[in-house]
């Protein structure tokens, strides 16, 4: 595998801009190489032909869209956001309830599928949070305060059936079957 495509997977699928040395030590390989291969990567996506553009900030980089199309972009995502909860919305949300803080690896793990999108959404409607973790570069997911509010509720703990539900079996075996 080149370096390229493993930079190119990890930046489409990270919510945060990822510094070349986490990227580094994720991929085992030295920050310089990883500093070039951002540079052919700014080179491949950064002109007006290229939907996807590379942003850089403090030293970290993250993919997005082309600003040229920030216009598109936004009648698209207002149009996603709008309106009642999906099923695979409300699935995803009570997952990041009882089982957060979640990585996004771990949430599609125990749901099966891609949940990019789906907390996207979820985050721009601030009903989750990302927190960062210590054992690794990618955040996890939880409830934002305002979900809690929404709830009725101060902490995630006062859900009902939280012990019985937080702890349970399919989805520790779930989050197991990945390590």
């Amino acid at each position: 595998m080149s370096l390229l495509s493993q930079l190119e997977s990890l930046l489409f699928v990270a919510e945060k801009a990822l510094s070349p040395k986490d990227i580094a030590i994720l991929l085992e390989v030295k920050e310089e190489r990883v500093q070039e291969a951002f540079e052919l990567l700014e080179t491949k996506y950064n002109h007006d032909e290229s939907g996807i553009h590379l942003f850089f900030h403090d030293g970290a980089i993250k993919m997005g869209t082309n600003p040229q199309h920030g216009m598109i972009v936004e009648k698209v995502v207002k149009a996603e956001i709008k309106g009642e909860l999906t099923k695979a919305q409300l699935e995803t949300l009570t997952v990041i309830a009882y089982k957060g803080p979640i990585t996004k690896p771990e949430l599609e793990q125990i749901r099966g599928v891609n949940c990019a999108v789906i907390l996207r959404n979820l985050h721009i409607r601030g009903l989750i949070e990302e927190q960062k973790i210590t054992h690794g570069i990618l955040p996890a997911f939880v409830l934002s305060f305002a979900a809690l509010s929404h709830l009725g509720i101060t902490q995630v703990s006062d859900l009902p059936e939280y012990e019985t539900l937080s702890a349970h079996e399919n989805i520790t075996q779930a989050l197991e079957e990945n390590n």
